[in-house]
């Protein structure tokens, strides 16, 4: 086995492997658990998130075990630098790695449980919602401070990112962050990283004119690329969407 924890948890060492040995019989399943298994348990005064991957293919049995860091370690140490950074990420807790024959099995990520008011998805799916547009040009310069910071967040999704709403502010949380990368972002780069938020042109519009003040260029031009790479994706999307239904009436 391979772990490791936040200092803030090293004297619970013992307990959080106990969680781990009994993922199966502790806590409630927490969302859809397609591909993976989230289970929140309580433990001592705080409600923990457990994040069970779904145990990789033969080649990737290998590639994770001597070649790639796992997903597992990865939400660990990239919930740890968000943090030394001042991005918004649930705290990270521990993570565990278990071995399989000459290859790599289980994995684990811990970290606390936050409930937040809305996601992104609620603001695709809900444009008459309170200050829609006031959030949504908030997201944008959260979005905007990532980049900054030299954050590529791949997973830039509308379930991917928790909204929380203080005293008329908003504060923004990234979650499922096993695909990141670190480094100086170029425009294009940036522009591409909007493409998987949402379908809808209002909303990209407002995205894009908000992002244009911060980087001082031209909305239109903004606009343009943002609103291309949205198009591909959703065009790609909704292709393999229809494949997906042609295999299933076959089968």
């Amino acid at each position: 086995m391979n772990s490791d924890y936040n200092p803030a948890f090293i004297q619970f060492k013992d307990a959080l492997l106990e969680l781990i040995n009994s993922f199966d019989t502790v806590g409630t399943v927490f969302g859809n658990g397609d591909r993976n298994i989230i289970k929140t348990v309580d433990f001592e005064d705080l409600t923990l998130n457990i994040k069970s991957f779904k145990e990789p293919n033969f080649i990737n049995q290998i590639a994770y075990q001597y070649f790639r860091k796992s997903k597992a370690r990865r939400s660990f140490e990239y919930a740890t630098i968000l943090r030394e950074i001042g991005i918004g990420t649930p705290n990270p807790v521990a993570y565990f790695e278990f071995k399989k024959g000459i290859g790599f099995g289980k994995s684990f990520y811990i970290s606390e449980h936050t409930v937040p008011d809305l996601t992104y998805r609620e603001l695709v799916h809900e444009p008459n919602y309170s200050n829609h547009e006031e959030i949504l040009r908030a997201f944008t310069r959260f979005t905007f401070h990532l980049h900054e910071k030299g954050v590529e967040f791949q997973d830039h999704s509308p379930g991917n990112t928790l909204i929380f709403i203080e005293d008329n502010d908003y504060k923004f949380s990234l979650v499922d962050l096993n695909r990141m990368k670190f480094k100086v972002l170029n425009f294009k780069e940036r522009m591409y990283n909007f493409r998987r938020l949402t379908p809808k042109k209002e909303m990209v519009e407002v995205m894009s004119d908000e992002y244009a003040r911060l980087i001082d260029k031209p909305k239109e031009e903004v606009f343009k690329l943002m609103w291309n790479y949205t198009s591909e994706f959703q065009r790609k999307f909704q292709l393999k969407q229809k494949r997906k239904k042609k295999l299933k009436s076959i089968f």
